[in-house]
C-alpha cells in the first residue's frame, strides 16, 4: 500500500513537471506562445505601474490638468454605476503612467474577394477579429506578412483596453491624453465591457459598447449642466449613427455585388468592389462629409477604404440604429435601455 501511495505521488509530479515543460515550450516557442507571452509581460508592467486615483487626487504634485481628468474618470465611473447601472468592480479606480505614447496597435485584415474578416483564436475568450500588440514593429511585420498573403489590412493605434473584469485595469496615461467628452465615452465603453460581454460576438460587444459610451456621454453632460461639452458629445453621436448607416449601406452594396458573381471569379470580384468604393468614396465626400459636426477637414478624403477598412469600422459601429431604437422604444432611459438589450443577448 504504501509503494503505491509513492508511486501515486511520483506519477503526479511528473505529469505536473511534463505539464509545466509543456507550458513554457508553448509560450517560449510558438507564435501564439510568443505573443500571449508579450501581452502578458506588459500587462503586468502596466499593473505594477498602478496607483490609487483618489490618492493622486489630493497628492500635492499632481499636475493639475492630471488632476482634472482623474475627478472626470472618478465622477464617470461614479455615473456608470449609479445611473446606468454598470458594474465597475474595480475598474480605472487605479492609474499608470505609460512611457510611450500610444498603447497598442491593433491589427486586422479581411479577404479581398469576400466580407470576411481574418479571425485570431485566443485561450478562454474565443476567436477575434483584430489583434493587438505591444511590439509595434511586430504588428508592422505581422500586417505586411498579411498583405503578401493577399489579404486586405488596417493597422491603428487604441488608447484603452479592457480585461473584461480578469485585472483590475487601470486608466492609462494614454487615455488621458483624449479630450474630456472622449475620456468619458471610453470609461464607460469600457466599463460596459466589465458588465457585460457575449463570448464570440465581437461586433455586438463593441458596437453595444460604442453605442453606450456616446449616449452615456450625452447623459453624464446632460446631468452635469454642461451645455457646451453636452452639444459635443451629442455631435459625436450623431457622426457615429451617420458613419454607421454609411458602413452598413456600403457593406450591403459589396455583398450584393459579391452575390453575382461566382467564388471562383477573384479578381472579378475585387474590381467590383473597388467600383462600389470609388462611388462610397464620392458619396463620402459629398454627402456625408458635410453633416460630419466633429471630424478634422479633409478626412473623408483621406480614410482608406478596403474590405478591412470596412470591417473593422464596422466592428464598433454594427446595427447602431438597432441600439438606439431600443433607447428610443425605453423613453430615452438609458439604464432600460442597457437592460434591454443585454437581456435580449443573453436569450440568443
Amino acid at each position: 500500500m504504501i509503494q503505491r501511495t509513492l508511486s501515486a505521488r511520483q506519477l503526479l509530479k511528473r505529469g505536473s513537471a511534463l505539464l509545466g515543460t509543456l507550458v513554457v515550450l508553448f509560450l517560449a516557442l510558438t507564435p501564439m506562445g510568443c505573443y500571449l507571452s508579450r501581452a502578458a509581460y506588459e500587462e503586468a508592467r502596466i499593473l505594477a505601474k498602478r496607483q490609487p486615483i483618489e490618492r493622486l487626487v489630493v497628492r500635492e504634485s499632481t499636475d493639475p490638468a492630471l488632476r482634472a481628468k482623474l475627478q472626470l474618470v472618478l465622477a464617470a465611473r461614479r455615473f456608470a454605476m449609479d445611473s446606468m447601472g454598470l458594474k465597475a468592480e474595480e475598474s480605472f479606480t487605479t492609474f499608470s503612467q505609460l512611457d510611450r505614447d500610444t498603447l497598442v496597435l491593433v491589427v486586422s485584415a479581411a479577404f479581398p474577394d469576400r466580407l470576411e474578416r481574418k479571425t485570431w483564436w485566443f485561450p478562454v475568450v474565443g476567436r477575434f477579429p483584430y489583434k493587438g500588440f505591444f511590439d509595434f514593429g511586430k504588428a508592422q511585420e505581422t500586417a505586411q506578412q498579411l498583405r503578401d498573403e493577399g489579404y486586405d489590412v488596417v493597422v491603428g493605434p487604441s488608447s484603452a483596453f479592457s480585461t473584461l473584469g480578469w485585472f483590475n485595469d487601470p486608466l492609462v496615461s494614454t487615455t488621458v491624453k483624449a479630450d474630456s467628452v472622449t475620456l468619458v465615452n471610453t470609461v464607460l465603453h469600457e466599463l460596459l465591457h466589465t458588465t457585460f460581454f457575449a463570448k464570440g460576438r465581437v461586433s455586438f460587444n463593441e458596437s453595444f459598447a460604442t453605442f453606450v459610451g456616446g449616449r452615456g456621454a450625452e447623459h453624464f453632460y446632460r446631468a452635469a449642466g454642461d451645455t457646451v461639452l453636452l452639444r459635443r458629445a451629442e455631435d459625436d453621436w450623431h457622426d457615429d449613427l451617420l458613419l454607421g448607416a454609411f458602413w452598413e449601406r456600403t457593406a450591403r452594396e459589396i455583398d450584393s455585388v459579391f452575390a453575382q458573381l461566382p467564388d471562383s471569379a477573384r479578381s472579378a470580384r475585387i474590381a467590383a468592389r473597388d467600383t462600389v468604393y470609388a462611388a462610397a468614396r464620392r458619396r463620402l465626400v459629398d454627402s456625408i462629409g458635410p453633416q460630419l459636426r466633429g471630424y478634422p477637414a479633409g478626412w473623408v478624403e483621406r480614410v482608406p477604404l478596403n474590405n478591412a477598412v470596412l470591417m473593422s469600422r464596422r466592428v464598433y459601429a454594427e446595427r447602431l440604429d438597432y441600439f438606439d431604437s431600443v433607447y428610443v422604444a425605453a423613453g430615452g432611459d438609458l439604464r432600460e435601455a442597457i437592460r434591454r438589450v443585454i437581456a435580449a443577448a443573453e436569450t440568443r
